[in-house]
């Protein structure tokens, strides 16, 4: 009954993923009625604690957007990347995955990557690049970022088996940027030059290309500003409790002395940020909950409700079989780990939803931990079928044409650097957690 049972979740997740959005919650919940209804499984308990912790992230998010803080961010990413235009095929990625890692989310990408497209035509360079890489590390830096919705997942999971925040970043920090700098090395000898490229002159010929547009100058306000740092200051925050326990309250209950757990900790301080940016930056109050990031925060929250409950339901009913069946495997090959999260990652188009559906597995079949968190980047597997909105996005935003999705779908221009990325990004990080972890 396992496969006939797991082979209802995947025709769940496919359904999903052809409709999108918050429909992924949906089917996960019309999965699980099959589940519980028809083949008499108990329902497992629903992911609560991932998604309060992703709530209060999003909010706080939310509220950084709507007083200006984002568009702050973005102008100074301008700034840096009109600074260094020659070399724009590293900067532009290192700027993409930097910023990603302090919002928190990869909606960020959608603002800088027209600045990018423009800034490399103007430069006489390839567009396509610096926009590839770019995009593959706006995914990146999810999984390295301490306020993600992602990370907020891996830390409720990871927690108790004493692997906490410091631990993940540890590993997955240094594993992305070396795994983003290697793929925008492969990007940076890439295709023709620009000058040269055959698409490109044949929309110069044609009047298609148009001339750089004007800069608009956006007006940065001192609640934007204020916005940043008091965003980064909550940040900064969770990261030192989380690798300095001492620093969260004990509480006696049960006449037991426990330490104030991450989850809590993570709620607590993005709720209070979010609170003291609305005090001081004053934003409008209405637009919190209908910004983009917002709205982005909260589909991911649905989708994790119905997908995660059905998955856990499914695991939990027949793990006895499950660990009997795959953990020789795992324990010998915990690369396999990796594989399973990029393919579910493709599909699903969710870091949070394939670290809260695929991780509890991991853990019920004891892959040792170093494992698990080296195998995180294998999250970032959107690139792989070129449908998320972002890499979507990026081929709009090339006006040259040089950023494209090929005749066969599969051969487009994110495909080899989110190879490149993902396979060292994982590499490095089997390298850094077998050795520090």
């Amino acid at each position: 009954m396992f496969w006939l049972q797991l082979s209802i979740i995947l025709i769940a997740l496919c359904i999903g993923a052809r409709i999108g959005g918050v429909v992924m919650g949906m089917v996960g919940g019309m999965g699980l009625a099959v589940l519980v209804f028809m083949f008499g499984l108990a329902p497992s308990s629903p992911p609560v604690d991932v998604m309060l912790i992703i709530t209060s992230v999003v909010l706080a998010a939310a509220v950084l957007q709507a007083a200006g803080g984002m568009d702050y961010m973005v102008s100074v990413a301008e700034k840096i990347l009109r600074k260094n235009p020659k070399h724009i095929t590293f900067v532009a990625p290192l700027v993409s995955y930097i910023f990603t890692f302090m919002a928190g989310t990869g909606n960020v990408a959608f603002a800088i990557l027209p600045v990018i497209a423009e800034v490399a035509r103007e430069s006489g360079v390839r567009p396509e690049r610096p926009m590839s890489i770019s995009v593959i590390a706006s995914q990146q830096a999810i999984t390295a970022s301490p306020i993600s919705a992602a990370m907020a997942a891996l830390v409720a999971m990871l927690t108790p088996l004493g692997f906490g925040m410091g631990n993940i970043m540890l590993v997955c920090v240094p594993a992305t940027l070396c795994g983003i700098m290697a793929g925008a090395l492969y990007a940076h000898f890439h295709g023709k030059e620009l000058s040269e490229d055959p698409e490109y002159l044949r929309r110069l010929a044609e009047g298609l290309v148009k001339p750089p547009a004007s800069r608009c100058v956006v007006a940065v306000t001192k609640e934007a500003y204020w916005s940043v740092w008091l965003f980064l200051a909550g940040a900064v925050l969770i990261v030192l409790m989380g690798t300095i326990p001492s620093l969260r309250p004990d509480f006696v209950v049960a006449d037991k002395v426990t330490k104030m757990s991450m989850t809590h900790v993570i709620e607590i301080v993005m709720l209070v940020v979010a609170g003291i940016m609305v005090m001081i930056c004053k934003p409008k109050v209405s637009t919190i909950v209908t910004s983009s990031v917002f709205t982005a925060g909260m589909t991911g929250v649905i989708c994790i409700y119905g997908l995660a409950w059905m998955g856990d339901t499914l695991v939990s009913a027949h793990l006895p079989y499950i660990k009997e069946m795959a953990q020789n495997y795992v324990h010998q090959y915990p690369w396999l780990f990796a594989v399973a999260l990029f393919f579910v990652s493709a599909l699903v188009l969710s870091q949070a939803s394939t670290t809260r559906l695929l991780f509890p597995l991991a853990i019920a079949l004891g892959i040792p931990p170093a494992a698990m968190i080296a195998s995180w980047p294998a999250v970032n597997g959107y690139f792989l079928i070129p449908s998320y909105a972002t890499l979507v996005a990026g081929v709009a935003f090339d006006s040259t044409g040089t950023t494209k999705i090929g005749k066969y779908v599969f051969n487009h221009s994110y495909i080899i650097p989110g190879f490149i990325t993902s396979f060292v990004s994982i590499g490095v990080g089997f390298a850094i957690g077998y050795a520090t972890l």
